[in-house]
């Protein structure tokens, strides 16, 4: 397979924007653990801060000190953001891509904030700001099996809607028997009610607004509560041999054009644009 030809444009010389790129995406060399594991550290950082404003006796003494925090990790995010853009050759596709848009948004609120401070959109910037919580989005760039998990459960939602539709069954008949069995002078009023005991009781949830008197309808409610061990069970063992048998053995290079990552450890090329993968 020959190589496609591509075009060197972006905003550093070459040299510079794959050292760059080498720091960023592969997880695998020394300098780009060491970069995951900062930007990891700020990620959880940031969110315990905004978690932290939330609460009033917090913010009323620590206030000042949250905020300074809160414009280092936006100015770190912003030059990490930037960092990104200009380490791949084609700088729209990071842009456009799913983490391109969670890394703008985890920098946008605090600006959006100093655009409007008009008391007028107080509560629009508050609204805005809250969005900071969606940095913990960016923990997806550290689930390096993320695509391996959607891609087992789409590959297992036949069996999973089969399952669904089989639980779905068992609680009508369940629920219609506990309506039967009981009647309205124990709640069960009428079968959607029964219905919706049966599966509350079924999920192990147990509301309590609703119990069985009768010495059948508690031997029932057993039985519903014993099978809802089981039944939980089952797609999770669904996913799990689908995910087991469908996992290839990938790694963390992410190609030095277009920036898609999760390649195969023997791959030279990369399975999105077709460039060379550095090795």
């Amino acid at each position: 397979m020959q190589q496609p030809k591509i075009l060197k444009t972006g905003f550093l010389p070459e040299e510079t924007r794959q050292k760059l790129h080498t720091v960023i995406y592969e997880a695998d060399t020394r300098a780009g653990k060491l970069f995951d594991i900062i930007l990891l550290c700020v990620i959880l950082i940031s969110i315990v801060a905004v978690m932290l404003e939330s609460v009033a006796s917090i913010k009323i003494v620590y206030g000042h000190e949250l905020a300074v925090i809160e414009w280092v990790i936006t100015i770190l995010f912003t030059l990490e953001y930037i960092a990104r853009v200009v380490s791949v050759r084609e700088p729209l596709r990071y842009i456009f891509s799913f983490y391109g848009f969670v890394d703008l948004l985890a920098t946008l609120p605090k600006y959006v904030g100093l655009l409007f401070p008009g008391s007028g959109f107080l509560i629009a910037v508050r609204a805005v700001r809250l969005l900071r919580v969606f940095r913990i989005l960016k923990l997806t760039h550290f689930v390096g099996a993320s695509n391996q998990l959607l891609a087992a459960l789409r590959k297992s939602q036949v069996k999973i809607a089969v399952f669904l539709f089989s639980v779905i069954v068992l609680c009508i008949i369940m629920g219609t028997l506990m309506y039967m069995i009981e009647g309205p002078e124990s709640g069960f009023t009428s079968i959607p009610t029964s219905i919706y005991w049966t599966i509350v009781t079924l999920t192990t949830v147990g509301f309590g607004d609703i119990t069985p008197i009768t010495p059948l309808g508690q031997l029932m409610s057993m039985v519903i509560m014993i099978m809802g061990y089981g039944i939980i069970a089952v797609p999770t063992g669904l996913v799990t041999a689908q995910f087991m048998a469908e996992t290839p053995h990938l790694n963390t290079q992410a190609c030095p054009n277009c920036g898609a990552n999760q390649h195969r450890d023997d791959a030279k090329f990369c399975y999105n644009c077709g460039a060379g993968l550095t090795k």
